[in-house]
């Protein structure tokens, strides 16, 4: 059953930064909590719950929620309640199709000039990955993963476009946070990505294309069955 969100944060979060503006880390937070399925489509976000947890005022907790109902993560009912959306199939594929034709473009133009410090820092990540898939540290991986397409974009020139993206993967990212713990899956990501940087090193752009199509096709040819496996959370 979805957690509330006394019981999601029954576990006090980390103190903010008090050098930083409160509701942007607030948002954050939650964010990562969302996406993680720490809080799971259903759960009731309470304010004054909220507010507690992270010893703030109801204004920045308010002005997080806002937010995350601006990318689809929150449903928010006016003196009703606030609640985490549902995953979006529909949402979910735009996102897929946005990600999918920056990031063709990104390795693309990262084998047409491949740089050595590039594959050595793609290389690198892909050890952390490969640790972490074989622990089954999935929320740890994700990250990883997130740092390792990070990387791609910055060294494209793009990292504003990473963000963009970022911003509206909330759907397609909670459906790949599903499907991780199939059998295989942490793997199968950690080879994709190996073939990605293979083929940046070795400068065959459309060697990398393909792979980076068949390596963000993986999740969505799975929908219908996460839907039957999970039908309270995917639309």
């Amino acid at each position: 059953m979805p957690a509330t969100a006394r019981e999601a944060h029954a576990r006090k979060p980390k103190s903010l930064d008090p050098t930083r503006q409160a509701a942007p880390q607030v948002f954050e937070r939650l964010r990562e909590r969302i996406i993680a399925l720490e809080l799971a489509p259903g759960a009731v976000l309470a304010r004054v719950d909220l507010a507690q947890a992270f010893g703030v005022s109801q204004t920045p907790v308010r002005d997080a929620l806002i937010k995350l109902s601006e990318e689809g993560l929150v449903d928010i009912f006016p003196q009703h309640a606030t609640v985490v959306s549902r995953i979006d199939i529909a949402q979910a594929l735009q996102a897929h199709f946005l990600r999918r034709a920056i990031e063709l473009e990104v390795v693309g133009t990262l084998a047409a000039h491949p740089t050595e410090l590039l594959v050595a820092q793609l290389r690198a990540q892909l050890e952390v990955q490969s640790a972490l898939a074989a622990g089954e540290d999935y929320d740890r991986f994700i990250a990883a993963d997130r740092e390792f397409h990070r990387l791609m974009y910055v060294a494209a020139g793009v990292p504003d476009l990473f963000d963009l993206v970022r911003r509206r993967s909330g759907h397609v990212d909670r459906l790949r946070r599903l499907h991780l713990p199939a059998a295989g899956k942490a793997r199968a990501v950690v080879r994709d990505h190996r073939r990605i940087v293979q083929a940046i090193a070795t400068g065959d752009a459309e060697a990398a294309r393909e792979r980076v199509r068949a390596h963000l096709s993986g999740t969505l040819g799975q929908v219908e069955q996460l839907r039957a496996a999970h039908p309270d959370y995917v639309v």
